[in-house]
């Protein structure tokens, strides 16, 4: 584990950050994710790499290679495979000596293991940054890393790592909510940054769960307008013209409250975007009272998902405070067209390869019986 959450431009003075949402898997992972988020750090090169939660898909005692049967036992047995399942997407950042940090999302406590208990496993990579050590009035994946010139003698931006997913185990529930500690935390932390640095420090804020605001950038449509996209429901929506663009592919999926913090954003003015994952076949980018909001798809390839599979790309300049680029690399931008990794996409993109398996196999029992029937008649 790094000894600070410190990041520095790169010597030509910009900073690539890469977000992985949703990677989502278990220790069976599918090998589709893995080339892919191996050709995104290999072509892009990023100089911080960010996990913005469902880092790994629920309860690893029921991944079994075939079926869901409970293939452990006790909290060690998960434990131990979810070291393995996270070191899929850690190991290879380690390997590249790329350095990383997280937030969790709400597959990510739906397990025996506690979120402290699991961020332990992420410090045992020297790349992690350290992440919430100290602070125990917020989550400790709740915390912000500071982005130092090139040269390391000044701040220039800030990025803010927030926890909006949790489960209450005693009430059996899941909750997708912004805590008010958590944004008591934000509006101290901003002014303290502010009076250390002696300026307002650019940032970009990290969350799992969209924020509410992000329902003024979709609206009910007819299935006549431009853009429509019909649900299951039925209904159409779209997303506003002129005020985001993109691709949206499912219903939004919000925290139920932010407790104020979009409010507080607007007020302090250092946030020049809010990012997100969640919702897997989402993809798009819009802007609500000068504040990006910015929406990432999957990477999981376990799990439901479209061709919006992918990662997101971050450009810092530390010669251009106060702005930032981003665009997506989807799966077919990092890993091509060619019928092998065509067959490969199709192969792992959802939950089914057990009934493909069965598929493939009935159907070669039927070629094979049929295949027998024609010798026989060809002998008659």
């Amino acid at each position: 584990m790094k000894s600070s959450n410190t990041i520095r431009f790169n010597e030509n003075g910009k900073l690539v950050i890469m977000q992985v949402s949703d990677p989502q898997d278990m220790v069976h992972v599918r090998p589709a994710m893995v080339k892919m988020l191996d050709a995104a750090y290999d072509s892009v090169k990023p100089d911080l790499v960010l996990f913005t939660g469902d880092n790994i898909l629920g309860n690893h005692l029921l991944d079994a290679r075939i079926g869901n049967r409970k293939v452990a036992e006790g909290w060690q047995a998960e434990y131990e495979r979810m070291e393995l399942s996270l070191a899929h997407i850690l190991a290879p950042l380690e390997n590249r000596g790329i350095p990383f940090a997280m937030i969790y999302g709400n597959h990510d406590d739906m397990n025996g293991i506690t979120k402290q208990e699991q961020i332990e496993i992420y410090r045992q990579y020297r790349m992690c940054l350290p992440m919430n050590t100290d602070n125990v009035s917020v989550d400790c994946d709740t915390y912000n890393i500071p982005v130092l010139s090139h040269d390391g003698e000044e701040a220039l931006f800030n990025i803010w790592m927030l926890d909006s997913a949790w489960t209450d185990k005693v009430q059996g529930r899941g909750f997708a909510e912004i805590k008010e500690e958590t944004v008591d935390w934000y509006n101290k932390t901003q002014k303290e940054l502010e009076t250390q640095y002696g300026k307002k420090l650019p940032s970009l804020m990290f969350l799992h769960i969209p924020l509410p605001v992000q329902s003024e950038l979709v609206e009910t449509c007819k299935k006549t307008d431009a853009g429509a996209v019909r649900f299951k429901d039925g209904t159409y929506m779209r997303l506003i013209p002129g005020r985001a663009q993109g691709a949206l592919g499912e219903p939004l999926s919000l925290c139920t409250t932010d407790n104020g913090l979009f409010e507080c954003v607007k007020a302090n003015g250092d946030v020049m975007a809010i990012v997100s994952g969640h919702d897997h076949s989402n993809c798009f980018e819009g802007e609500v009272d000068g504040v990006k909001i910015i929406q990432t798809s999957a990477a999981s390839f376990r799990c439901y998902g479209s061709n919006q599979r992918g990662v997101r790309v971050f450009i810092l300049d530390e010669n251009k405070p106060g702005e930032f680029e981003t665009y997506m690399l989807h799966y077919e931008d990092l890993c091509g067209t060619s019928p092998k990794a065509k067959l490969r996409y199709v192969w792992d993109a959802d939950d089914r390869i057990p009934q493909k398996c069965a598929l493939i196999a009935g159907t070669a029992a039927v070629a094979f019986s049929a295949a027998g029937l024609i010798a026989k008649a060809l002998k008659k």
